[in-house]
């Protein structure tokens, strides 16, 4: 141990922070039954996923202006991804045949 750091000061910051971690871990468990009645988070699951995904898209397209392949390769990707899950309607081919796409695009065409 580092000079002047007893075991006694180690507890004392540890302890309180090993405990406060699983707590704040158990309480989404500890509040399963509520949130399965509410409305409020009935909304959020129903919400939440395309709220999400149009701030990665736009996160995305935007920091690609200056990477290989600019921002076409981007919105020929993000374009990709919509046409196969306007198809398949399958989450993982939609993402993994984008993806799959941009890559083919940045590392080969352009």
């Amino acid at each position: 141990m580092p000079a002047g750091v007893s075991l006694a000061a180690i507890a004392t910051v540890l302890i309180p922070v090993g405990i406060i971690t699983v707590v704040l871990r158990q309480l989404p468990f500890s509040f399963v039954k509520w949130m399965k009645d509410s409305e409020f988070f009935s909304l959020l699951g129903l919400m939440m996923p395309v709220g999400v995904m149009t701030i990665l898209v736009v996160y995305t397209v935007h920091g690609q202006a200056g990477a290989p392949g600019g921002i076409w390769a981007a919105l020929l990707g993000v374009l990709v991804t919509f046409l196969l899950h306007l198809w398949k309607r399958e989450s993982a081919l939609s993402i993994f045949g984008g993806t799959a796409f941009y890559m083919l695009l940045v590392n080969v065409v352009f």
